[in-house]
């Protein structure tokens, strides 16, 4: 079983570097294979682009992960949008274009349930991360034979979506830079994180790490030991000998908060340099505050910040009843990226 050790100083957190068997393994990029589909309906939506490409059937899931935006791309004279679908094993990618007249829930209900009838493994859950298209593709989806997660917990969607900022949409006739959407926050974003429940409140914390090589093949984090928990995809260029950063949560209702944390969304754990609070994300915009950090505490966080920038937001969360103890539930995390 994984057994994360670390030490604590005070209320939250001694520093140190949490080892369990270690194994260095590198990760080869799978071999691809590619096929077009022409996705035959007796009533299609209008569209100028349908591709579909199959990446490793034996991988597919029953988790989509969904986004219908607008790209930094003018295609005759208008906004080029777009509906992207995957699962979160990214087994398959499925492109869609709307013309912006016809960017509304009932065509991408039509897109979806089009999909849904073609592919051998259907989705019962579908995932969606933006916020400001909430209300319409809760209600494309919302008569469809699937649960609806609006969720930043959509990484294999991020990552081609990275793919495309950065190789597909620059190349495109009519790209436009100016037009990527800007992460920096907003004066307007005045969000104040609720507390957790004091029946789910951990009575200490600690900033610690574990070796990337810990949950790459061979490690000893995986599926089978953490508990109620759940790993996300480790980027395959991130080194096996760099340490990811995480905090445990210690407390003697460990098992209750796992059993709630495992219910929501988990997305991040960030930590407000500024305001000098840790907070953990979930859902598309719900933030919970986890802790207040003194100046100690303040630059264990920071250097969680400089962690999970360095390994493209990879990080991790640990829930367990004291330092003796298996894990309860272990949340390996990676942050969206910002502009996509």
């Amino acid at each position: 079983m994984l057994k994360v050790w670390f030490c604590i100083v005070a209320f939250v957190c001694g520093r140190c570097l949490a080892f369990v068997s270690r194994q260095s393994t590198s990760v080869a990029p799978g071999v691809r294979s590619a096929a077009s589909f022409d996705l035959a309906s007796s009533n299609p939506p209008v569209s100028d682009a349908v591709e579909f490409t199959v990446i490793d059937a034996d991988a597919a899931t029953d988790e989509w992960e969904l986004d219908c935006y607008s790209r930094p791309v003018v295609k005759n004279g208008k906004k080029l949008w777009e509906v992207l679908i995957t699962d979160s094993a990214g087994s398959f990618r499925y492109r869609h274009e709307l013309p912006s007249n016809q960017v509304n829930s009932k065509m991408v209900r039509q897109v979806v349930d089009n999909l849904m009838e073609t592919v051998e493994t259907k989705p019962n859950i579908i995932r969606f991360f933006r916020g400001a298209m909430f209300n319409m593709l809760n209600i494309a989806l919302q008569d469809l034979a699937v649960t609806t997660r609006p969720s930043r917990c959509t990484l294999a969607l991020a990552t081609w979506l990275e793919e495309r900022h950065r190789d597909v949409y620059p190349a495109m006739e009519g790209y436009n830079r100016n037009m990527v959407a800007s992460s920096a926050p907003s004066f307007l974003d005045v969000r104040t994180p609720v507390k957790l429940p004091d029946a789910l409140r951990g009575e200490k914390y600690a900033f610690v790490a574990l070796p990337v090589a810990e949950f790459l093949p061979g490690g000893g984090v995986n599926s089978e030991t953490v508990g109620q928990g759940r790993l996300c995809a480790v980027p395959s260029d991130i080194p096996g000998d760099a340490f990811v950063q995480g905090v445990v949560i210690l407390s003697a209702r460990a098992k209750a908060l796992a059993s709630w944390l495992a219910g929501t969304e988990v997305v991040a754990l960030t930590a407000d340099l500024r305001k000098r609070i840790l907070i953990m994300e979930t859902n598309i915009d719900t933030e919970y505050l986890l802790a207040r950090l003194n100046d100690q505490q303040r630059a264990e966080a920071a250097a969680l910040e400089e962690g999970k920038a360095a390994l493209k937001g990879l990080h991790f969360v640990c829930v367990q009843v004291d330092d003796d103890s298996d894990p309860e539930g272990f949340w390996l995390l990676r942050q969206l990226p910002a502009n996509i």
